[in-house]
């Protein structure tokens, strides 16, 4: 099985101007004259970690990695109490990326994403097919209402009745039979500690069901208040307006990556997004390389997925 390739700092790191009166942040790192490679992390409003520049090899890759709208290091902060999330969309982050792209002097870059990052890494790519060498996507989520339906309305409730609880309580009774409808006004409530529960109780339900095993450390780090509040409203914001996607958008559209070189990995046990998205993506861009793998969750570090990752970005290396 593949490790994570060592431990790496960036060469270089800056905050990039994108308009709206936000800034990303943005780091280099690897090998300045390799291939480039962009990481998307997942959330939305996860942002990015150092583990995410070890999937490439750090002798052959330009590694970039950025902070997307309102969350990591980029400005404002989504946990702000006036934080706006009308400039953040998908289609403003696809802009953000292309501008990053051409900030740093890259004409075409390997673009790999896992959960939300493999949605805007779709979304990305499809949009600017020209601008992507090579598509690794772990996973699969599309934002469909049928995925959200059952992450967040009570679908996987069946397998996780004792964490479901903990997610429902502060919603109130009568609300709770739209849950990302109620926790968008808890989210927003003008009192600092309702926004707070929503934001760690939200967040505590999903590091609790990412991994096949829950990790303490995981649950750790999602779970503190200022990460929190920015990950549960930036998540809440894109869920309600369904990614500003057209129905089934992402997957009707794969065929415009059929020249693609691309890699799709998906955990069977994966909760989170599970592996129906990835098999109907699977089916409509045959063209990409497709591993289902029998003993995972959705976890990126989880040892089958890692594997195979590292396997396609070594594999891409040499292209």
């Amino acid at each position: 099985m593949r490790e994570f390739y060592p431990e790496i700092e960036p060469y270089e790191t800056g905050m990039l101007d994108v308009g709206d009166g936000q800034s990303i942040y943005w780091e280099a790192s690897g090998n300045p004259a390799g291939k480039p490679a962009v990481y998307l992390h997942g959330g939305p409003g996860g942002g990015s970690s150092a583990n995410q520049r070890r999937v490439f090899d750090p002798e052959k890759y330009r590694i970039i990695l950025f902070d997307q709208r309102g969350c990591g290091q980029s400005t404002p902060h989504a946990s702000a109490s006036d934080a706006d999330l009308s400039t953040n969309t998908t289609w403003h982050l696809v802009a953000d990326i292309e501008t990053l792209r051409a900030h740093l002097g890259i004409d075409t870059w390997l673009v790999c994403g896992g959960s939300w990052g493999s949605s805007l890494g779709l979304a990305y790519a499809e949009t600017h097919p020209e601008r992507v060498s090579e598509l690794v996507l772990r996973g699969i989520f599309t934002l469909r209402p049928i995925e959200l339906d059952w992450f967040y309305e009570g679908g996987a409730a069946a397998i996780y009745p004792d964490l479901w609880e903990k997610f429902v309580e502060p919603v109130p009774l009568a609300e709770r039979g739209h849950m990302i409808e109620a926790y968008g006004r808890l989210l927003q409530d003008p009192d600092a500690e309702v926004r707070e529960r929503a934001g760690v109780a939200w967040s505590t339900w999903e590091s609790s069901t990412i991994t096949l095993l829950q990790q303490a450390d995981t649950i750790t780090k999602f779970t503190e208040p200022s990460f929190a509040v920015a990950f549960a409203r930036i998540e809440n914001h894109y869920f309600q307006n369904k990614g500003w996607f057209e129905p089934n958008q992402l997957i009707r559209d794969a065929h415009l990556l059929k020249d693609i070189p691309s890699v799709i990995v998906q955990g069977r046990y994966d909760m989170c997004t599970p592996a129906f998205t990835a098999w109907d993506l699977h089916r409509a861009w045959p063209e990409a390389d497709f591993t289902l793998v029998p003993d995972a969750g959705h976890a990126f570090d989880e040892p089958g997925i890692l594997d195979t990752l590292i396997a396609a970005t070594d594999l891409f290396a040499a292209d």
